[in-house]
């Protein structure tokens, strides 16, 4: 199973969770799609941010019928990005996670042969192309694309590699080489990439992600992190189901008061306790988080 739709598998689970609310939410993902791509923070209208927006739909009830007009100004907006010859890495992985949400299947070739120009020496992906070394990040949107495209990545165990060289004293990982901490982002991205690839990963990982969880319940981004967040706790989480590390109940509890600490009657959550906006993104890991939290 892909890694888009291992984490829409879990994302669905969450209306268990939200009960009458659940309609709250679908509307805010089908009001950020309203007028054919969810915008970012800035009210742009984003490829990124509309991967959030179309997976939070759809796991909330579905995408938009194809016949529709909605889904007819999706694609039309996603065909005009061609084979994404002016977007940049991040938003090449994006325009292949949108397209093949919608069931869009042509310039695939040659913008996965854009994705592979960032391709790295040590086998990662990098936002640069020719850049030595490659990120987590970037390894997680190169695989997904190719996933989402049906085809595999080639050679994944260089790929490996890379994640191996990203491995930080403290027992996680960090987004570039020679971090002393880990990250739980970058922890999160490479355990559910090594489960991907059917890897073997040292169960003292879990016990790494469990370290990072705040008192609150959430997740910090890293040891000694001010505050938790909400792509923190989603990412811990998942990375947790893949290692078959549940959470104690006393810990799921908090989990569930931390996500609600960030609920918004609009329909959608915070990113963290200081943040005042809502996008699509974060609304997305909220659903990630609670499905995990049903399982």
């Amino acid at each position: 199973m892909s890694l888009r739709l291992q984490m829409l598998q879990v994302a669905r689970l969450a209306p268990r969770v939200l009960e009458e609310s659940a309609g709250l939410v679908r509307g805010f993902f089908i009001r950020q799609l309203a007028d054919g791509a969810a915008p970012d923070r800035a009210g742009k209208p984003d490829l990124y941010y509309t991967i959030f927006a179309l997976a939070g739909a759809e796991a909330t009830g579905g995408l938009p019928a194809p016949a529709g007009p909605l889904h007819r100004k999706l694609a039309a907006w996603l065909e005009s990005f061609g084979d994404g010859a002016s977007l940049d890495f991040i938003h090449l992985g994006a325009l292949a996670r949108c397209r093949a949400a919608l069931g869009l299947t042509t310039n695939r070739g040659r913008l996965l042969a854009r994705m592979e120009a960032h391709r790295t020496a040590d086998g990662g992906y990098h936002e640069n192309p020719g850049a030595p070394h490659g990120h987590a990040y970037g390894c997680f949107v190169a695989l997904g694309a190719y996933q989402d495209a049906g085809l595999p990545v080639p050679e994944p165990l260089r790929m490996v590699q890379c994640l191996k060289l990203l491995e930080t004293p403290d027992g996680g990982w960090g987004n570039v080489r020679h971090m002393r901490e880990g990250t739980v982002p970058a922890t999160a991205a490479a355990v559910t990439l090594l489960h991907q690839l059917e890897m073997p990963i040292h169960q003292t990982v879990g016990d790494w992600l469990l370290r990072c969880q705040h008192e609150s319940g959430g997740w910090l981004a890293m040891p000694g992190a001010p505050i938790p967040d909400l792509l923190s706790t989603a990412t811990a989480l998942h990375a947790l189901a893949c290692l078959e590390r549940p959470l104690p109940e006393p810990a799921r509890e908090r989990c569930l008061d931390f996500i609600d600490s960030l609920w918004n009657a609009d329909g959608g959550f915070h990113g963290h306790w200081a943040d005042d906006d809502l996008d699509a993104e974060y609304t997305f890991y909220g659903l990630l988080a609670l499905g995990h939290l049903t399982l």
